[in-house]
C-alpha cells in the first residue's frame, strides 16, 4: 500500500493502534499458569469488540486469532493449552483488518524474569528493529533495512533467521513490495518511496539461520537455540517514518 490521503493514513493508524493495544493487553496477561489459548481468547474478544478481523484467519485460515510462539517455536505458533512457566520465551504476533486496513505487530518477551542470555537476545532484536526503522527514508534502497539489521546482529553476536522477513502491508496482510530480507542483499535494487507501508520485523537467533516446520503445518521452530522477533508497521516518508503500531 502507498498512503495517498490523510484519510488513508488515519485508517491505517486506527488499525495499528488496535493491534498495538491487543498485543499490550495480551502481554500483560502472559503470566505463569496462563495458557496461550487463554491469551488468544483475549485477543479474539478485543478484535470482535472493535469490529475487526484476525488477519491470519482472514488471509490464510490460521486456526487461532493470533500467533503465539513459545521457546523453540519462533513464529506462527498455534496457541495451545500448555500453561506458561517462569522463564518461557514467548512471541505474540497480532495482525488485523479494520475497515479495510491491515496492520501487523509483534514482540518477544520472557515470562517472569529473563536470564542474562535471554535479555541479550531480546535487547539486540529490539535494537535491530528500531535502528532499521530510524534510517528509513523515501528514495533509499529497500536493502538498507537488511543492512542495518545485519550490522546490529553482528555487533551483538547473533544470527539472522533468513527465511522470516519483513513485508508490505496495508490493504492486505502481505503485499507489494513483497518480502524484505532481514539481511543485506546487494542484488536488491528496490527503493523505498513516500507513503510506502511496510513491516520491519527482524528475527534474530542464538544459533539458527533458518527455521524448520513442525508437523502441525504452521509452527516454525529454531532447530537449535532460540530466536526472537520485534515488529512494527511503518509508513515511509521523506523525513522520519511514521510508526502506526
Amino acid at each position: 500500500m502507498t498512503i495517498q490521503t490523510l484519510e488513508e493514513l488515519e485508517g491505517l493508524k486506527r488499525a495499528g493502534a488496535l493491534v498495538a493495544r491487543i498485543l499490550s493487553t495480551m502481554r500483560e496477561q502472559a503470566v505463569t499458569g496462563t495458557t496461550p489459548r487463554e491469551l488468544d481468547a483475549i485477543g479474539a474478544d478485543m478484535l470482535h469488540d472493535a469490529g475487526a478481523q484476525s488477519a491470519p484467519v482472514l488471509t490464510y485460515g490460521f486456526p487461532a486469532a493470533t500467533c503465539i510462539s513459545v521457546n523453540r517455536v519462533v513464529a506462527h505458533g498455534i496457541p495451545d493449552a500448555t500453561p506458561l512457566r517462569e522463564g518461557d520465551l514467548v512471541n505474540i504476533d497480532v495482525s488485523a483488518e479494520l475497515d479495510g486496513f491491515f496492520a501487523d505487530t509483534g514482540a518477544s518477551f520472557v515470562v517472569g524474569t529473563a536470564s542474562a542470555a535471554q535479555q541479550r537476545l531480546l535487547d539486540a532484536t529490539r535494537e535491530a528493529r528500531d535502528a532499521a526503522i530510524a534510517q528509513l527514508r523515501a528514495g533509499e534502497l529497500l536493502s538498507s533495512i537488511g543492512r542495518t539489521i545485519e550490522t546490529v546482529a553482528a555487533r551483538r553476536g547473533f544470527r539472522i533467521i533468513r527465511n522470516l522477513q519483513s513485508h508490505g502491508v496495508g490493504r492486505a496482510l502481505h503485499e507489494a513490495p513483497g518480502s524484505i530480507p532481514g539481511y543485506f542483499d546487494p542484488r536488491d535494487t528496490r527503493r523505498l518511496h513516500d507513503g510506502m507501508v511496510i513491516t520491519v520485523e527482524p528475527f534474530l537467533a542464538t544459533h539458527a539461520t533458518r527455521t524448520e516446520d513442525l508437523d502441525d503445518g504452521w509452527s516454525l521452530i529454531c532447530p537449535k537455540g532460540f530466536g526472537a522477533q520485534f515488529e512494527h508497521t511503518v509508513v515511509v516518508t521523506h523525513g522520519a517514518p511514521i510508526i502506526v503500531t
